[in-house]
C-alpha cells in the first residue's frame, strides 16, 4: 500500500458496476512535478434524516422502500435533541424517489438534508477542504507522465500545509467578424492566446507572423486542435478567461461542434463541460479549475465599465493595450504591421488575465478553504451562499441538523416582509472642521455574539435569564451559546488570531496570505447578519434579524449621545460610525 499527499482541487463522482464512485481530483505534492492525481473511493454511502412522528412505526414502513440501512442516532435541532433516523443508500439516486414516497408517510414528521448533493455531504464528513492537503493509502492502478489514478484503500485524511504555487494558464481569442458580429455559425476563430504564470507565452494564429511568440497554423481546425494541445501539455491547474462562461468556451464548443474537433481538456480526458450554478451558466473542466473573472470584476469593483481594459487599469494604474473590437477584422485584413498589432493585443488580453487572476484569486481561494467546497463552484457563488455551506459544515462539527430550505409558498411569504435597517442620521449642512470619526468594531457580528442572537437561543419563556431587543422585545436566553454566534465566534476568534500574526510577521510573502486569510474571514463574518431575513436562508429569522437592527441603532444612538455630553457634535451617522466635530 503506498501513501500520497496532494492538494485537493476538484471532485466529483461516477458510477462504476451500478455505486458511486468518489474522484478526488488533485495536484500531486513529490519531486516538484507537474503531475495531476484523481483518487479513486468508493466506500462512501449517501445518506439523510428523517424525523418520525414514532420512530419503531416509522421504521417499519421505511423497512419497505428502498434503502442500503438504517441507524437510529441523536441529533440537535434548535433548542431540542431528537432521535432520528439515518437512512443510509446504495446510490445518490436513489433518494429523490424515496422522498417523494416517504412524505407521503403518516410516520414521517421531517425529512432533512436531503438536498445535499452526494459530493458535498462527502467533503463534509470527511472534514476535507479544497485547496488543503490530502492524505490517502492506497494503490496506483494507473500513471504516465501528466496523471496519476489512485484507488483509496482508507479514507482520505485531511493534512496541514501551506498552498505550493500552482499553474495558472489564462486565454484570450479573436473573432473575424467584419460585420461587428460574432455568431458561431458564420464567424471563425482566428487567434487563440495563452499566457501561464511560469512564463509560458504564445498565440496561435491563422495568419502569418515573423513574431517569435506567434505560431501559424493553416487553418481553423488546426487552431482548436492547437487549443486542447497547449492544455494538455502545459497541464495547468488552473484555466482563466474573461467572460469565458458566457461567450469563449461557448463559442469554442460550437465551433468545435461544427469543425469535428474533439475538446478533450480535462485532467481524465474528459471533455469541456456545462453546467449551472447559481442559475448562470458554468464551464467546466474535470481536475482543471476554471475560473472566469469577469463576474468577479463585477463582484469587486466599482466600474463604469467592466471590460478587460478598464479592470486591468483600475488594477494595477496601467494602460493595457487595446483595439476596438469592431476594428479587429479591419487590423486582421490591412496587412503586416497592423496584424502584428492584433497578435501584441491577443497576447497582452491573456497577460492581463493572468495578472489580474493572480491579484483576485487569492481571496477565493481561502474563502475555499474556510467554507469546504469546490472552488470552481465558490468562486460563482454568492456571498450568502458562502456563509450557508459554512453553517452546513459547522452543523456536522456540532452534531446539528440543517434546516431546510423554505417551499415556494413560504419563499413568497417572506419576500414582502422588509426589516428596518441601520440608524442614519442626515448630514449636517456646511463646511466642517476637526472632523472625527467614531467606528463600531464588527458591529453586527458582535451584536450577534454578545446578545446570543440565533434562532435556537430565540425563546418565548418569560422565566428564563435573557437578553432583550430593543423596539421589539424579542427575548434571546444568555446560556448555553447558540449555534450562530459560535461560528461567528470562532470566525472572529480566527481573524484577530491571524492578524496578530501579522503584527509579528516579517516576511512579505507570509504577511500577504495572512491579510487574505483574515479578508476572507472578515467577508464571511460581515455577510451573516444580513442572511437572517434573506428569504432563502436557511436559518431564516424575522425576530433575529428586527433584533440586530434595532441594538445596532440603539448603540449607535447611544454613543453620539455620551460623545455630545464630551464635546462631540455628531454632523453625519451611518448604520455602525458616524462623523463629528471636536471643539
Amino acid at each position: 500500500m503506498q501513501t500520497k499527499n496532494f492538494i485537493l482541487m476538484d471532485i466529483d463522482y461516477v458510477t462504476r458496476n451500478r455505486k458511486p464512485v468518489i474522484r478526488l481530483f488533485g495536484k500531486l505534492l513529490e519531486n516538484n512535478e507537474q503531475k495531476h492525481i484523481i483518487v479513486l473511493d468508493k466506500h462512501f454511502k449517501h445518506y439523510i434524516y428523517v424525523i418520525p412522528h414514532d420512530i419503531d412505526v416509522c421504521l417499519d414502513e421505511l423497512k419497505k422502500l428502498n434503502i442500503l440501512k438504517w441507524k437510529k442516532i441523536y441529533k440537535n435541532d434548535g433548542e431540542l435533541v431528537k432521535e432520528v433516523l439515518k437512512v443510509i443508500f446504495n446510490h445518490p439516486q436513489d433518494i429523490p424517489k424515496f422522498v417523494e414516497k416517504a412524505r407521503n408517510l403518516k410516520s414521517v414528521k421531517e425529512i432533512r438534508e436531503y438536498d445535499i448533493p452526494f459530493y458535498r455531504r462527502y467533503l463534509i464528513d470527511k472534514g476535507l477542504s479544497p485547496m488543503n492537503m490530502v492524505e490517502v493509502h492506497g494503490r496506483i492502478l494507473s500513471e504516465n507522465s501528466s496523471t496519476c489514478i489512485f484507488q483509496a484503500k482508507k479514507p482520505p485524511t485531511p493534512q496541514k500545509s501551506s498552498l505550493p504555487e500552482l499553474k495558472v494558464l489564462s486565454f484570450d481569442m479573436e473573432i473575424y467578424n467584419p460585420q461587428n458580429t460574432a455568431k458561431p455559425g458564420q464567424n471563425s476563430i482566428i487567434i487563440i492566446s495563452f499566457s501561464s504564470n511560469q512564463g509560458f507565452k504564445k498565440v496561435f494564429s491563422t495568419k502569418k507572423s515573423g513574431m517569435n511568440f506567434v505560431e501559424t497554423v493553416t487553418n481553423e481546425k488546426e487552431l482548436l486542435e492547437k487549443f486542447v494541445e497547449t492544455i494538455k501539455s502545459q497541464n495547468p491547474d488552473f484555466i482563466l478567461g474573461y467572460n469565458s462562461d458566457n461567450f469563449d468556451f461557448p463559442y469554442i464548443r460550437d465551433r468545435a461542434a461544427k469543425l469535428g474537433v474533439t475538446l478533450k481538456i480535462g485532467v481524465d480526458e474528459s471533455e469541456l463541460e456545462f453546467t449551472q450554478i447559481s442559475g448562470k451558466n458554468a464551464a467546466m473542466i474535470r481536475g482543471r479549475i476554471h475560473i472566469d473573472l469577469y463576474p468577479y470584476i463585477r463582484r469587486y469593483l466599482q466600474l463604469n465599465h467592466h471590460t478587460l481594459k478598464h479592470a486591468y487599469k483600475e488594477l494595477f494604474e496601467v494602460e493595457k493595450l487595446d483595439i476596438p473590437q469592431e476594428d479587429i477584422h479591419t487590423y486582421w485584413e490591412e496587412g503586416k504591421d497592423k496584424s502584428d498589432q492584433l497578435f501584441r493585443y491577443s497576447l497582452d488580453d491573456a497577460k492581463s488575465i493572468t495578472q489580474i487572476g493572480e491579484k483576485m484569486l487569492p481571496l477565493s481561494i481561502e474563502l475555499t478553504r474556510i467554507v469546504g467546497q469546490p472552488l470552481f463552484e465558490v468562486a460563482r457563488m454568492a456571498s450568502g451562499r458562502h456563509v450557508e455551506w459554512y453553517l452546513i459544515k459547522k452543523s456536522f462539527e456540532y452534531g446539528n441538523l440543517v434546516p431546510n430550505t423554505a417551499l415556494s409558498s413560504e419563499l413568497a411569504r417572506r419576500k414582502d416582509i422588509h426589516v428596518v435597517g441601520g440608524y442614519v442620521k442626515k448630514p449636517v449642512q456646511g463646511l466642517h472642521e476637526n472632523i472625527v470619526y467614531f467606528d463600531f468594531k464588527s458591529l453586527y457580528p458582535s451584536i450577534i455574539i454578545s446578545k446570543n442572537i440565533s434562532p435556537d437561543s430565540l425563546t418565548h419563556n418569560t422565566e428564563l435569564d435573557c437578553h432583550i431587543s430593543p423596539e421589539y422585545g424579542h427575548k434571546f436566553r444568555k446560556e448555553p451559546v447558540g449555534f450562530i454566534p459560535s461560528a461567528i465566534g470562532k470566525i472572529l476568534q480566527d481573524r484577530m488570531r491571524i492578524k496578530s500574526l501579522m503584527k509579528e510577521s516579517i516576511d512579505k510573502r507570509q504577511y500577504q496570505i495572512l491579510d487574505t486569510e483574515q479578508k476572507a474571514l472578515k467577508r464571511l463574518a460581515n455577510t451573516i447578519y444580513g442572511l437572517y431575513n434573506h428569504d432563502s436562508f436557511r436559518w431564516y429569522s424575522l425576530e433575529c434579524s428586527e433584533a440586530i437592527t434595532a441594538w445596532g441603532r440603539y448603540f449607535l444612538k447611544k454613543t453620539m449621545e455620551y460623545a455630545e455630553k464630551k464635546g462631540f457634535k455628531p454632523v453625519y451617522a451611518d448604520t455602525d460610525g458616524f462623523f463629528a466635530t471636536y471643539k
